[in-house]
């Protein structure tokens, strides 16, 4: 298949007529005819059934659509880019992060890089580290943040910020000169809010409790940090989260104090080991950079 047959069978599978992907693609009907006639001639096979003039996919083209879907957005992509050269716009930066440093760390780093380019696109998402690993190596990703090092082999990891794991408790838990003060996993009491026996935090957690002696019960148990987090703010118990997420826990609800033995948690930036950051993208991650350790600055 060509490209141009690409574009023209997926315009037809997404509106399901000849007419519909001619308007899609701004152009005539018999070219729309000609391309796909084509097309099918040199597949050697038929992707469509014609009844009253509708277009229904055949099992093949079914297949076929899902295995072109990527290359379909690459070419989206390739001609978003020609275009905004063409038309002086500045270039797309891509970053992916974990759900806990998007809500925690970004909106302040962002604030901070946009004073100093204000015309660059953005592109936000967020992933879990796993799926953020297979977007950077497939291209899909310039720049990623996450707590974790995957430790892949075609991943860079480079530690911006570190903090601790730190305990978080309902306003009151705790008098106020006991603040500063580590708490051990003894003092892990009442209702514990855990996190999924698959979370790396999670267990690093657990694996502290039981190097000494200790085996925290958890009735609930979430999948991100900012449920804990606000499951504590609204007094449903305790829990251990990264420091990030302390910071962000409203004061006049939550009190919070480090756990000990210290449990070192860092910001990675990740990136594919075969593509460099482009100017603007490395002048974001040095703008991750300092918001994550202005918000570790304010956590008492």
């Amino acid at each position: 298949m060509r490209l141009r047959h690409i574009e023209v069978f997926h315009a037809i599978m997404q509106v399901g007529t000849i007419s519909g992907a001619a308007q899609v693609l701004h152009i005539s009907q018999p070219a729309v005819t000609k391309v796909l006639q084509h097309c099918e001639l040199q597949l050697g096979m038929p992707l469509f059934e014609r009844v009253r003039g509708k277009l229904y996919p055949k099992p093949e083209a079914h297949r076929l659509f899902a295995e072109t879907e990527k290359l379909h957005r690459d070419l989206q992509g390739i001609r978003r880019v020609a275009a905004g050269l063409k038309n002086g716009a500045a270039e797309t930066i891509r970053l992916v992060s974990t759900p806990t440093l998007a809500s925690a760390v970004l909106p302040p780093a962002m604030s901070r890089w946009r004073r100093d380019f204000p015309t660059t696109r953005c592109e936000l998402a967020t992933h879990h580290t796993g799926e953020i690993v297979n977007m950077l190596r497939l291209g899909e990703a310039d720049l990623a943040l996450s707590l974790q090092d995957p430790r892949h082999p075609g991943i860079e990891a480079e530690a911006l910020a570190q903090g601790v794991m730190t305990v978080i408790a309902p306003a009151g838990t705790w008098r106020d000169d006991e603040l500063a003060t580590p708490l051990s996993p003894a003092g892990l009491q009442g209702e514990l809010v855990g996190y999924a026996d698959n979370d790396p935090l999670g267990e690093l957690v657990v694996a502290a409790c039981e190097a000494q002696d200790v085996h925290p019960v958890f009735r609930t148990v979430v999948q991100t940090y900012q449920i804990a987090r606000a499951l504590v703010e609204a007094g449903g118990g305790m829990a251990v989260v990264d420091p990030f997420t302390a910071a962000c826990a409203s004061p006049g609800r939550v009190q919070r104090r480090p756990l000990s033995p210290a449990i070192p948690i860092h910001l990675y930036l990740l990136t594919a080991g075969h593509a460099p950051l482009s100017h603007g993208a490395r002048q974001l991650a040095d703008a991750v950079a300092a918001a994550a350790l202005a918000c570790l600055d304010t956590s008492p």
